[in-house]
């Protein structure tokens, strides 16, 4: 079954300049995507390439991973502030090509204590009576 959310995504770079006055709050590049998929499968945010242009991210390294099609190797950009069920948090992403949709992966439901159910899609973790909790580091 396939299960989606809505995800706003935030150039972090951008939100950072513009906390500090460099750039006005309009100049901050961000998206939504109504229908992100959530792949538990997956283990990174992963943007299609259009949307990581529109974002006005930057590539500093490179990762390999392991697809349906085999193993592929991403670029790695600069970081996104997103926003799930009202929770945010901030990672790097990786690069898809320009058809695929944006995936959900793993880290983010981490970082954000989410879970997915198979019936009621994705939720907050019940095992934390819907409180978020942060794993200690």
């Amino acid at each position: 079954m396939r299960h989606t959310t809505r995800i706003e995504l935030t150039n972090l770079s951008d939100l950072n300049l513009a906390n500090r006055g460099i750039i006005t709050p309009e100049e901050v590049r961000c998206v939504t995507i109504e229908d992100a998929l959530v792949d538990t499968g997956a283990t990174r945010l992963s943007l299609p390439k259009p949307i990581i242009e529109r974002l006005g991210l930057a590539p500093f390294g490179n990762a390999k991973a392991r697809t349906a099609a085999g193993i592929v190797d991403r670029i790695i950009y600069s970081e996104v502030r997103f926003t799930v069920l009202e929770r945010e948090g901030s990672l790097p992403v990786t690069d898809l090509p320009a058809d695929a949709p944006v995936l959900v992966g793993h880290m983010v439901l981490e970082q954000l204590d989410l879970c997915l159910d198979i019936r009621k899609g994705l939720t907050y973790n019940p095992d934390h009576d819907n409180d978020w909790i942060e794993e200690a580091y």
